[in-house]
This record gives C-alpha cells, sequence and structure tokens, in this order.
C-alpha cells in the first residue's frame, strides 16, 4: 500500500550498495527518501527540511549514528529516529533508546522486518497528529474556550465574561486592533439567555455618515426617494437578541443621541416613521479607542458613555501576554495547515522564542496573518527561526525586536534595557527579567528542569525554589515550549 508523499525519510548509510538497497525497498511503499552518507550531512539538511523518520546506521565516518541521535533530536524534535548496525550489543539497543531512539535493528534484516517497524512507526505519528488536532479543539471547548490563553491577564478575562455574559445589562468591550474585541462579544452572546437568538454585528467605523440612521433605525416606505418599501434597521433585526456596535468611537456625534434613547427607552423609531418601535435588545459596544479623550474633544457624549459604561471587559494587548504566543502559534498553525492542506511539522524553539522577543503592535490578529506567510514559507517542513526574521525583518518593529547570531545563538534587544518615560520600579523589573529568563531556559531543555538549572549556572533546588517564587506553573511551562 502506497503512503501519501508527505511522509520523509532521511537514510543516514555510508553503504553506497546497502543504502541504494533501502532507498528502492522504501521508496516502492510510497515513502520519499533522501540518502546522506554521514550523521553531519543529515544534520545540516534538518535546518531546512522536516523528515518523519531519521535510519541511521552506528558505524559511519565522523559522528556515529548513536552519538548523532541527541542532536537529530534537538535539530528534528518531531522526527522519530530507528538505529540499524551490525555490530549489536543489548548494551548498544538500550543506549539508542535511552538517548530517544524510536527503535533498534541488528544487520542482517529482512526488508519485511523493516517495513513493517517503518509503517508501526508512521502509524504512531498519524495518531499523534490526530491528538494534536483534537487537543486544539478541546481549546475550544468549555464556556470561554475558543479565547487562547492561560496567562493571568487572559484568565482574568475570561472569568469576567463569564461573570457578565448571563446578565442583561449594556457591555463595552475595551482594546488596542486585533485583540479579539468581536470574539469577546461572540462569547458574551453566546453565553448569555439570548444565545439562540439574532446577533446582530454593526462595523461603525465602515458606514457613511449620512447611512448611519437608516443602517441603524431603518424606514418607512417613502421616506425618502426611491424608499419604495419599509426596511427595518439592525437594532430591529436584533430584537430579542444582541446587538455589537464595533468602533462605537468612530459613531458620528448627530446619532449618538438617537443612540442614547436607545438605550434608555429600548425604542427605536424609522425613518418616516410616526411611533416608536419597542424592542428587547442587549447592547454590546466595542472600541479601540479611548472615549474619554473623545469626550474632551467633544467627539463622544458623556451622558453616552456612561450608559455604555456598564460592565467592561479590557482586553490586554498581545505584548502585555508574551507567555501565551506559544499556544496562539500552535492553535493558528493547526487551523492554518487544516484549512490549506500545507505539510508544515509544528515550530522550532529559536522559531517560538523569536515570536515572543516581538511586540506584535497588530496583536492577536497581527500574529494569525504573520503565521499564515510563515505556513506557506516553510511547507514542507517546519517554522524556525529564519522564516521567523524573514517575516518580521520588513517592519521597523521587527528589525528592532530581532538579531540573529550564527545559527542558534538568538539576541533579543531588551525592553528592560531602556527606561520608560515614567518612573520604573527597578525591583519588579528584575524579577521580570529573571522569570522570564527562567522560561526561555525551560523552552530551550523542552521542560527539563535539571538542564535548564545547568544552563542558568544554578542548582536545581535553587531554579525549583526560583519557580516557586515567580509562580511558574506547569501550565506556563507547557505554554512557553513549542
Amino acid at each position: 500500500m502506497a503512503h501519501p508523499p508527505s511522509e520523509r525519510i532521511l537514510l543516514v548509510e555510508d553503504d553506497p550498495a546497502f543504502g541504494t538497497m533501502l532507498n528502492e525497498a522504501l521508496e516502492a511503499k510510497g515513502y520519499r527518501v533522501q540518502r546522506v552518507s554521514r550523521a553531519e550531512d543529515g544534520l545540516e539538511l534538518l535546518r531546512t527540511e522536516r523528515f518523519d523518520l531519521i535510519l541511521t546506521d552506528v558505524k559511519l565516518p565522523g559522528m556515529s549514528g548513536l552519538e548523532s541521535i541527541p542532536h537529530f533530536k534537538q535539530r528534528a524534535p518531531e522526527s522519530d529516529i530507528i538505529v540499524m548496525t551490525a555490530f549489536s550489543t543489548k548494551e548498544m539497543a538500550v543506549e539508542a533508546v535511552r538517548q530517544g531512539a524510536y527503535d533498534f535493528f541488528s544487520k542482517p534484516f529482512s526488508l519485511s522486518e523493516l517495513e513493517i517497524v517503518v509503517r508501526r512507526c508512521m502509524e504512531k505519528r498519524h495518531l499523534q497528529n490526530k491528538l494534536v488536532q483534537l487537543q486544539s479543539n478541546l481549546l475550544c471547548s468549555g464556556p470561554t474556550g475558543c479565547i487562547i490563553g492561560e496567562s493571568t491577564a487572559i484568565r482574568e478575562v475570561k472569568e469576567r465574561i463569564e461573570r457578565i455574559a448571563p446578565l442583561e445589562t449594556t457591555v463595552l468591550i475595551l482594546g488596542e486592533s486585533g485583540t479579539g474585541k468581536e470574539l469577546v462579544s461572540d462569547t458574551v452572546h453566546a453565553l448569555s439567555p439570548r444565545a439562540g437568538k439574532p446577533f446582530i454585528r454593526v462595523n461603525c467605523a465602515a458606514i457613511p455618515e449620512n447611512l448611519f440612521e437608516n443602517e441603524l433605525f431603518g424606514h418607512e416606505k417613502g421616506a425618502f426617494t426611491g424608499a419604495v418599501q419599509a426596511q427595518p434597521g439592525k437594532f430591529e433585526l436584533a430584537d430579542k437578541g444582541t446587538i455589537l456596535l464595533d468602533e462605537i468611537g468612530d459613531m458620528p456625534l448627530s446619532i449618538q443621541p438617537k443612540l442614547l434613547r436607545v438605550v434608555e427607552q429600548k425604542q427605536v423609531e424609522r425613518l418616516g416613521g410616526r411611533k416608536p418601535i419597542t424592542l428587547d435588545v442587549r447592547i454590546i459596544a466595542a472600541t479601540n479607542q479611548h472615549l474619554d479623550e473623545l469626550i474632551r474633544e467633544k467627539r463622544f457624549r458623556e451622558d453616552l458613555y456612561y450608559r455604555l459604561n456598564v460592565a467592561v471587559i479590557e482586553l490586554p494587548p498581545l505584548r502585555k501576554r508574551k507567555e501565551d504566543i506559544p499556544l496562539l502559534a500552535r492553535h493558528f498553525l493547526n487551523r492554518i495547515r487544516t484549512q490549506l492542506a500545507l505539510d508544515v511539522d509544528g515550530f522550532t524553539s529559536a522559531a517560538v522564542f523569536a515570536l515572543q522577543q516581538y511586540d506584535w503592535p497588530g496583536n492577536v490578529r497581527q500574529l494569525a496573518n504573520v503565521l499564515e506567510g510563515l505556513a506557506i514559507s516553510a511547507a514542507p517542513g517546519r517554522i524556525d527561526e529564519r522564516h521567523v526574521i524573514r517575516a518580521l525583518s520588513g517592519s521597523t518593529e521587527g528589525a528592532a525586536a530581532l538579531q540573529v547570531s550564527g545559527t542558534a545563538d538568538w539576541k533579543a534587544e531588551s525592553s528592560l534595557a531602556a527606561l520608560p518615560d515614567g518612573p520604573i520600579n527597578l525591583k519588579d523589573s528584575v524579577a521580570e527579567l529573571e522569570r522570564m529568563l527562567i522560561l526561555n531556559a525551560l523552552q530551550r531543555t523542552h521542560g527539563n528542569q535539571k538542564e535548564a538549572a545547568a544552563l542558568l549556572a544554578l542548582n536545581p533546588k535553587n531554579l525549583w525554589a526560583k519557580m516557586q517564587k515567580h509562580e511558574i506553573s506547569q501550565n506556563d511551562i507547557k505554554a512557553s515550549l513549542p
């Protein structure tokens, strides 16, 4: 049975005749095989290419197959490794598996035996990929599950949504562009008693001022030239349900008194109408602007602001919750590769670290868009740090945020190095830097605390104590992993 062309095998074998035989046998089963004669050559390939399986001999010129296993695992943690040797011992097999090999073969072996083990290895990978997809789907389980993140800031947002959603009160959602205000409004509606009723979205920034009143409140037949029949407005369409007034800060000042009447009296009057229409509508307003500043500039009514500013949900910018970036990146990548059928096998640790160094002025929306481009650039293979640099170097922020030295050693211009305009709490800043360094060390060692302690020149007990001090939980560690 032929296998999908996405299944790739890196064959490391210096014996030309044996290597050719294995190459042909595996390709006959539908696998795509690339053969090299040295482990060093295989490691170089893994800088730019992705393989599902690495099949390596033990006795090789230069670095041996056993010595190469940890290097292969570091360069390609998603790839499985099968080791072959004609000089097999029980100790060698145990050592290979301990180093991270999936299986161990003693030469000579039958091709049918090899094919069975390779097939089982690939089937295991398929199951793991399905599990990842299921885990991604489970992120959208629970009341606020589609709001991705486990940081303190986003947990507080989820808790506030769960408290506010069941209440029959007006909601004001504040946050920069791209922070997910529309997703939050969807969630509020979905968790409210109105969940099965209409949910009408209005983008106040996209409606010309002369059409605003008609769009919101509708018109009667003959109200103006061309009004050949009566038409309900958005508020009427939302009756018994919810209306989202997105970008409320862009609503023309001339319309705001009429909106105030709707908020206060729950009534609308169509253009050309003679009697008000009573409605049962929950109002959610959202903006990326500072409404208090608009009030000072006489561009927003103060009385309307107080009517809207009842239950407030403020969304943090992505730069304030960078610990959520690995989780968001995996979520978006799973969605992108499903939608575009792309063969992209995750991120390298350095790529995730690079994503976390950027400030994301466009927030979560920008991250999602950049990841789509990264997935296209990396396929087939993994997203690595070079893809990230290339994607972000076109912007001033990206060029300033990221620097690379050599091929693996990352440096980032620390935002803590430059003093802000206002006062700075040195003690808190140092503590935050220490917390960030510990998380980065745990990320680089895939959560291995002993190795992370060595990276930081700490005793493992001291590292554990610092993790307790900075409240670094297992969830924080998992979220930082690629």
